[in-house]
């Protein structure tokens, strides 16, 4: 277990108020016209565009660490990815959309405030203190060995992308400790309430019949309740407060280095952007061009 003087739920809102501004390029048109520009259309510009840090990987590592996908959907769009654009071209372009995605979003003056620089600052150094601890986070390491853009709206995107991906490893291998597959993740996430199972289970492109198959093994553990639509038992709720603490307190240590007060400036400075990104409507998920997005699940 982790031991650090920062409280765990500290550097979760810290994260959450800056994640707007990278959880924006898995929705924005920016990425999903730059991406079938390349060839790459639909779900092989996400699953490209978030792994081609990798390099040009195989399928199975794409399963492996995107974890709750559904592995026909991956296998569907990687290797053949790569044989249509090189990771390095759908990295360039997923730069370009962010962006044009941020531009389009905060107008010049925020772009150009020292309070954004400020906010970029301090999430690189938080993303760098992480850095210093790539051991069992891949896509975070993979993430951490490209360069840092220069501007500071796009070094503040690199920088969540990076905090992302450093807390979504650790979600990950929470995950994995308190014994749920992927798809079980994504059940007991919709049993919460806080996202439709459909939308879930649709984007991760499991079938009805496997999402069933899943809840029932949920229910007959005693973590689900009966009905269709089934909520959590206290067992459940239990068993996923477990992986929610293991979550905050692998991610806490990218956010020692700043502190409590550093933590609590850039949730004032990045909310700002925050605000932006989502009043332009780069979140909408109706609007998006591809029916596929992470999320951390749990």
């Amino acid at each position: 277990m982790t031991m650090t003087e920062l409280d765990p739920a500290v550097a979760r809102t810290a994260w959450r108020a800056a994640e707007p501004v990278h959880g924006m390029i898995y929705f924005a048109p920016e990425a999903h016209q730059r991406y079938a520009a390349l060839g790459l259309g639909g779900r092989m510009g996400y699953f490209a565009s978030r792994a081609a840090a990798l390099g040009p990987v195989g399928a199975e590592a794409v399963v492996a660490t995107f974890f709750n996908f559904n592995p026909a959907l991956v296998r569907a769009a990687i290797p053949d990815a790569w044989r249509i654009a090189a990771p390095e071209d759908v990295l360039r372009a997923r730069l370009e959309a962010a962006d044009a995605a941020l531009r389009r979003a905060c107008d010049p003056d925020l772009l150009a405030s020292p309070e954004l620089a400020e906010a970029a600052a301090l999430a690189r150094r938080a993303a760098e203190s992480a850095s210093e601890h790539p051991e069992g986070r891949p896509l975070f390491a993979a993430t951490a060995a490209l360069p840092w853009p220069g501007e500071p709206h796009l070094v503040l995107w690199h920088a969540q992308t990076l905090l992302r991906e450093y807390r979504g490893d650790g979600h990950v291998a929470a995950l994995l400790l308190a014994g749920f597959s992927g798809i079980e993740a994504l059940v007991l996430h919709a049993a919460t309430g806080a996202v439709g199972a459909e939308i879930l289970r649709r984007t991760r492109g499991w079938s009805t019949a496997e999402w069933d198959a899943a809840a029932d093994r949920l229910r007959s553990g005693g973590l689900l309740e009966a009905g269709d639509e089934p909520g959590l038992t206290a067992t459940g709720r239990e068993r996923r407060q477990w992986v929610e603490e293991r979550t905050d307190l692998s991610a806490v240590g990218a956010y020692e280095v700043l502190g409590s007060a550093g933590c609590a400036r850039l949730v004032e400075l990045a909310g700002r952007i925050s605000r932006a990104v989502v009043e332009a409507g780069l979140l909408n998920v109706a609007g998006a061009g591809s029916d596929v997005h992470p999320g951390q699940d749990g």
